[in-house]
């Protein structure tokens, strides 16, 4: 507790606790579609593609409105960026409110989600910029679990558009922001660790290299299978088990909830046994667990338990590559981790669309899972083929931190005696 304690002295624990809350809220409005998907694909008699499509959209605008947000908050500040990114939310939220009334108004809908989508990278920098290097890994994990926020929604939207209707969910929303919003303004401060802002070719300089692609590819299978599971299984609870439309929330919230948690638990485990190691396990369980999913779709208890262990391994393996992150990229640990993000949540958009066009054109949706664990499985391979090398050259065997190991005894009493010289 004290060590807790320390931490929260080490840093701005308001600033922290605000980013948090911007990131709930973000991710909560973020997969509003998701949550809503029973009562809005009633409404249009949407096709299972394009229920996925319509899931998709937000997920893949959202990843792509990262990289702008992040530009944006290097000029004005990350905390005047929050502002704009949330009143630029409460509009799109009206929006809904008002303008939704066909499917093409729900693409554009989620689209204007996506802004919501795009808060991960200046939500982490400013959580995490008041606390010593020594620190960032844990403010960075405590504000990364403001994903949260879609456990949240799946559990609070469903009963509120039952009450009052899916498009007057949009307009709660827009009232809703308000509260992180004046959070925001009465208690954050903008970090002083301000660099020189990056360019655009030192924000993508990742993605020159190979370990760069094989990162983002690993975390679209983590996080894109997070935030893409999240925004499907409302509607597959309720087409496949006939579950009403708020029990296929509460039934979302149970797993959605697990990988939030354990993503602070990944980065701890991966901290002491290795990104490398604990990746492995994780990718290995992502592997089998959606396979039982697809296979035990007769069973709604079977399918709920082992998506809480599919979830648990998800949250796990999103701690554990941001543990990797900054060993990899010691001096652009924010801008590599900011790139690989915003590549990695484009996988979560796949999901959905697979799952659609497994269920519309071959029946079923055990096809749209098979084909995620396959991508699970072959990220598996690739990593322990690039983990050779990395264990050589800047991780531990396992994918440790590397310690720099003391001076033997002669070298410390000559460092001693030339210092008093």
């Amino acid at each position: 507790m004290s060590g807790f304690r320390n931490f929260l002295q080490s840093g701005h624990s308001p600033t922290l606790f605000a980013a948090f809350l911007y990131f709930s809220f973000s991710c909560c409005i973020w997969v509003l579609n998701g949550a809503m998907a029973p009562f809005i694909g009633e409404t249009f008699s949407l096709s299972p593609a394009q229920k996925g499509l319509m899931l998709s959209v937000p997920i893949i605008a959202g990843a792509l409105m990262r990289f702008p947000l992040g530009i944006l908050s290097q000029y004005i500040g990350r905390k005047k960026a929050t502002l704009v990114e949330m009143a630029l939310i409460a509009v799109a939220m009206l929006f809904g409110f008002f303008f939704v009334k066909s499917f093409n108004d729900l693409l554009a809908m989620g689209v204007l989600l996506g802004i919501a989508g795009a808060s991960f990278g200046v939500a982490l920098s400013l959580g995490s910029g008041w606390f010593p290097p020594q620190h960032k890994g844990l403010a960075m994990g405590l504000v990364g679990a403001g994903n949260v926020g879609t456990a949240v929604s799946v559990l609070v939207a469903p009963p509120l558009a039952n009450w009052l209707g899916w498009q007057a969910v949009y307009g709660v929303a827009a009232v809703a922001i308000l509260i992180p919003m004046v959070v925001m303004v009465l208690f954050a401060k903008e970090p002083p660790d301000v660099n020189a802002h990056s360019s655009f070719r030192e924000h993508i300089a990742c993605l020159f290299e190979k370990d760069g692609w094989v990162f983002s590819l690993i975390y679209g299978v983590t996080f894109g299978g997070f935030i893409g599971l999240t925004t499907f299984l409302p509607s597959y609870y309720y087409d496949q088990f006939g579950v009403s439309k708020v029990q296929a929330g509460q039934l979302t919230m149970l797993a959605a909830f697990m990988g939030a948690a354990v993503r602070i638990v990944g980065g701890w485990i991966s901290d002491r046994w290795g990104g490398v190691n604990t990746l492995t396990v994780v990718l290995l369980l992502v592997t089998a667990s959606l396979v039982l999913v697809g296979f035990s779709s007769a069973s709604l208890t079977v399918t709920t338990l082992v998506l809480i262990v599919c979830f648990a391994a998800l949250g796990a393996g999103n701690g554990a590559l941001f543990q990797l992150v900054p060993l990899r990229w010691p001096a652009s640990t924010a801008v590599a981790g900011s790139m690989i993000g915003e590549i990695g949540a484009l996988g979560g958009g796949l999901v959905p669309n697979a799952m659609g066009l497994s269920k519309q054109y071959l029946g079923s949706y055990l096809w749209g899972f098979i084909f995620f664990a396959a991508l699970s499985l072959v990220m598996l391979g690739v990593m322990r083929v690039m983990q050779i090398r990395w264990t050589r050259t800047w991780a531990e065997k396992g994918g440790r931190a590397r310690v720099t190991p003391a001076p033997a005894p002669a070298a410390a009493n000559h460092v001693r005696k030339a210092a008093r010289s």
